[in-house]
């Protein structure tokens, strides 16, 4: 439960630091950033009820398509859910946001696991 808790601080200040750069997307204010924080965690937490097996051979098999397309639908659904949080550019944004919200998240997590906080 405290990782859970600590994933979606962190995917919270991911997507307070992905509002700033210019790709599109928009959030209101931390409170907003914290419930999408919840809901891209919840709905990861659910994609991850797949066997890995299942993962890793959708993976492989569309030279990682599969993974980047379902980043790409949770953050939109996320959005979707969630009022205050805006892709200015639709599909767009949708793809840029997941692509950097996956890079701030393993900058992140990695530092927290340096410093003892998370583990990887």
């Amino acid at each position: 439960m405290v990782g859970f808790l600590i994933s979606i601080v962190v995917i919270a200040i991911s997507l307070l630091i992905i509002s700033k750069l210019p790709l599109g997307v928009e959030i209101d204010n931390p409170v907003i950033a914290l419930i999408s924080g919840a809901v891209i965690g919840a709905i990861n937490g659910l994609v991850g009820l797949f066997p890995d097996w299942f993962r890793s051979f959708g993976a492989i098999v569309s030279l990682g398509l599969i993974p980047l397309l379902s980043g790409v639908i949770i953050f939109g659904l996320a959005a979707l859910l969630v009022e205050g949080f805006r892709l200015r550019w639709g599909i767009w944004s949708a793809i840029l946001g997941a692509i950097a919200l996956s890079i701030v998240n393993s900058i992140l997590f990695y530092i927290l696991g340096q410093v003892g906080l998370a583990t990887a």
